[in-house]
């Protein structure tokens, strides 16, 4: 699968998520997962619930289900997983916003 967020792990070779942090910067714990790891984790369940609910659409249109509230709540789940989904996405945005202004 293509990296859907597109070189999370670095820039020319470099790794931020592996650099060394300096002297006193903590390290992530063995075995735990990457932010990058995490990231692409959640996005791909945002997505399994997107078609899970496309599915459920046209499982209904099609005469193959009948449980409207069942539709509707994978509709809804889809959603709220979407629109999580953009507000993770928006403070990435603000604190990278905020990082470009620090002055070195």
């Amino acid at each position: 699968m293509a990296d859907p967020v597109g070189l999370v792990g670095g820039a020319g070779g470099l790794d931020p998520l592996r650099a060394n942090r300096g002297v006193g910067a903590s390290k992530a714990p063995e075995g735990a997962p990457s932010f990058r790891d995490v990231l692409v984790k959640n996005i791909e369940q945002v997505n399994a619930a997107q078609r899970e609910a496309d599915r459920a659409v046209e499982d209904l249109v099609s005469g193959r289900r009948s449980d409207l509230e069942g539709v509707i709540l994978a509709t809804q789940k889809a959603d709220s997983a979407f629109q999580m989904l953009q507000a993770v996405r928006g403070k990435m945005m603000a604190a990278y916003d905020e990082i470009k202004q620090v002055r070195v």
